[in-house]
């Protein structure tokens, strides 16, 4: 993984290779479990997720999740971990093989819109689930999710100050831009959440608007 702001949105905690079978089940069960909780997230904030639903949801036993992730919050946070590797796999990774500039930002917006109109998680973009519930409710969990907004943005700006720099679009406030970008893609979840199918196709036509060339 290269540095600088795509690197940010790696979860904290990736799990080491082993070949002891206790801890590779260990590590099956807890993948299990938090593909749920983001499953969850994804549709009712993080605030719903909890041991008791995860244990229904899942067939695992209520006391072994308990054991994993001891307290909610840690559960929580692992959540937010599980669902960034998520976002970096399904939006950030395939952008990577194009070049700095409108062409890895448009490519990162192409992967966004396919992570939520597939869509990845059954509720949609899980930062958009989760950011209005947490937004007010300060400590880890609040810090957790909003740094890896923070890191897409950073991630848009530095695309926008590439294309800039090489002279394919108009000189822009890229911070400014960036959450333009970032606010019509969290508009479109909402818009497919309810059924608006073109709204993909206008959020592209939205990003192009804003990528004036000089």
């Amino acid at each position: 993984m290269e540095s600088g702001p795509e690197s940010a949105m790696l979860p904290r905690h990736r799990p080491a290779d082993t070949t002891d079978k206790r801890l590779l089940r260990g590590a099956k069960t807890r993948q299990t479990v938090l593909r749920q909780a983001a499953d969850i997230a994804s549709l009712d904030g993080l605030e719903g997720v909890s041991f008791g639903r995860l244990a229904t949801e899942t067939g695992l036993s209520k006391a072994g999740i308990q054991t994993l992730f001891k307290t909610k919050e840690a559960l929580q946070l692992a959540t937010i971990d599980y669902a960034r590797e998520l976002f970096v796999d399904h939006v950030v990774q395939p952008a990577r093989p194009q070049p700095h500039g409108v062409a890895r930002l448009r490519a990162l917006v192409d992967s966004w819109l396919a992570y939520v109109e597939t869509p990845v998680l059954t509720g949609g973009c899980f930062w958009v689930a989760c950011a209005a519930e947490q937004d007010s409710r300060p400590g880890p969990v609040h810090d957790a999710l909003f740094d890896a907004k923070r890191a897409w943005l950073r991630t848009l700006e530095r695309e926008l100050r590439e294309a800039v720099d090489e002279g394919e679009i108009a000189d822009v406030d890229a911070a400014f831009a960036a959450f333009q970008i970032d606010a019509v893609l969290s508009a479109t979840n909402t818009a497919l959440r309810i059924g608006e199918k073109s709204a993909a196709g206008r959020a592209r036509s939205i990003v192009a608007s804003l990528l004036v060339t000089p």
